[in-house]
């Protein structure tokens, strides 16, 4: 881990100490409640492989180091409600706030805005996060295999799942995809972004695909363009993909994102 997402992390670090100085784990455990309507991903995830059906994570993001600002008039809710109509399966919204200008209470407004699973795109690094998650209505978090050691992995995995919280787990390289799988979980996703300079190879996920077994469900996460990269994804057998930047940055949200489902 190092450059930009060893200082994402270590300024996260800080940010979740002054949260637990505000908000102690105990009591945002016993915020925690039944009532908090759970919308299954995963199941989704795997039924879209098995029915050859592709599935798009929409996310919403207002900006990112890559990117800068995307997105000047950011009401994360309205395009939450564009991305359901037009088709897609989850939407991802970003809630890191010092590089992505994100906001974690969107999690609870996107949810009563619509009704498909949400995504919390964040970087876990703490238990608290995932208590937090589950406060504020998310359905899926991601785990990072790149800043989690395997035990961090098999613990934040277990509190996700006591949480009926479905969870992504996210690799970039062979060394990931092997420590993911060990973990007998069935999302894993492969992100074509290189976290650590922030190239993005779309053929990365093709790469890694072939060396995860079947019993997985794969995603291919990030730089995905056009009708074209999810048709060469479909003939490997990859159906589930989460897509923000090119969406966000067409003209038509709607079409643009019709285009990918039925063109692919």
């Amino acid at each position: 881990m190092s450059n930009i997402l060893k200082k994402i992390c270590e300024d996260k670090g800080k940010e979740i100490e002054i949260l637990k100085n505000k908000c102690s784990l105990n009591t945002l455990k016993k915020l925690v409640s039944d009532k908090i309507e759970k919308r299954d991903f995963k199941n989704k995830a795997i039924d879209s492989v098995i029915n050859k059906n592709n599935l798009i994570i929409g996310e919403i993001k207002k900006s990112s180091p890559s990117a800068g600002q995307i997105i000047k008039e950011y009401h994360p809710e309205e395009i939450a409600k564009t991305y359901e109509r037009a088709g897609v399966g989850a939407i991802s919204i970003l809630t890191e706030t010092n590089y992505f200008n994100g906001e974690i209470d969107h999690l609870s407004l996107i949810k009563q805005n619509t009704r498909i699973p949400i995504l919390r795109k964040d970087f876990i690094i703490d238990e608290y996060q995932i208590f937090e998650s589950k406060v504020y209505q998310a359905d899926i978090i991601l785990l990072i295999v790149s800043v989690l050691n395997d035990d961090q992995l098999k613990r934040f995995l277990k509190i996700a799942e006591d949480l009926q919280l479905d969870v992504i787990i996210e690799t970039h390289d062979e060394e990931e995809v092997g420590r993911a799988m060990k973990l007998n979980y069935p999302i894993i996703g492969i992100n074509n972004r290189n976290l650590k300079n922030l190239k993005t190879d779309v053929n990365n996920s093709v790469n890694l695909f072939t060396s995860i077994s079947k019993d997985f469900t794969v995603i291919a996460e990030s730089g995905i363009k056009s009708s074209l990269d999810i048709a060469m994804y479909n003939e490997l057998g990859i159906f589930n993909f989460l897509i923000g930047e090119s969406i966000l940055k067409s003209d038509e949200y709607s079409a643009f994102i019709k285009t990918l489902l039925n063109n692919g």
